[in-house]
């Protein structure tokens, strides 16, 4: 036991890499892109524009070491990004009855739109639990937060701390599963976010099933 509170006292964690959270809002923008203009807040270009200025504006921040401006633009990322696909929803039930949608473009949107939604979600689970990645880089290991996952209870668990991959696992396994499965949920904002994204997906998964009654 002593050996290994000693590896837990001078063990330090190189920097989280970024890359992964990146790329899944540069993802999440890419898809809405490609959804049909009428489910779209103006031109399907403009939203994602806006998103993307705030990630290149959270960029530089995290690069001169801003961490409070990189918090708020990288919040402001996420947000826009979930109002698009909110938006976007309701436009492509709104228009299930009078089927404005050919089946191609009603199968491909919501497809998008189940992508996205957790690639948005595995982002705000990012972004805010434990108060962000800057925040969590500054203790020498995570051992609280708005998720307990299954490390963080391993009494001889080495220094860990939580990155993209593990709010993406989450985040699938919540619009999959409409649960959190082996994470258990411990603070009121974070159950919040997964009730607004299992209502998503239970929405897009309507979306597929309505168009699978009508084919048969």
């Amino acid at each position: 036991m002593l050996p290994n509170l000693q590896m837990r006292s001078t063990e330090v964690l190189p920097p989280e890499p970024r890359w992964p959270a990146i790329l899944g809002l540069l993802a999440t923008s890419g898809l809405y892109v490609i959804l049909p203009e009428r489910l779209t807040a103006g031109p399907n270009w403009l939203l994602p524009g806006i998103a993307m200025a705030f990630l290149a504006a959270s960029i530089v921040s995290h690069r001169s070491g801003r961490s409070s401006l990189n918090f708020v633009f990288g919040v402001g990322v996420s947000a826009v990004l979930t109002a698009s696909l909110v938006w976007a929803l309701a436009m492509l039930i709104a228009g299930l009855p009078g089927k404005l949608e050919t089946p191609t473009e009603l199968l491909r949107s919501a497809v998008a739109l189940w992508v996205s939604n957790i690639l948005v979600f595995a982002s705000w689970y990012w972004r805010l639990d434990a108060g962000g990645p800057h925040e969590r880089e500054s203790r020498p290991s995570h051992e609280e937060g708005a998720f307990l996952f299954p490390q963080m209870t391993l009494k001889n668990q080495r220094v860990w701390r939580p990155g993209f991959v593990d709010y993406l696992f989450l985040a699938f396994n919540t619009s999959t599963a409409f649960s959190p499965t082996d994470v258990p949920v411990l603070a009121g904002w974070a159950k919040l976010l997964m009730m607004v994204q299992s209502s998503i997906s239970l929405g897009t998964l309507a979306i597929l099933a309505a168009r699978a009654i009508n084919i048969l």
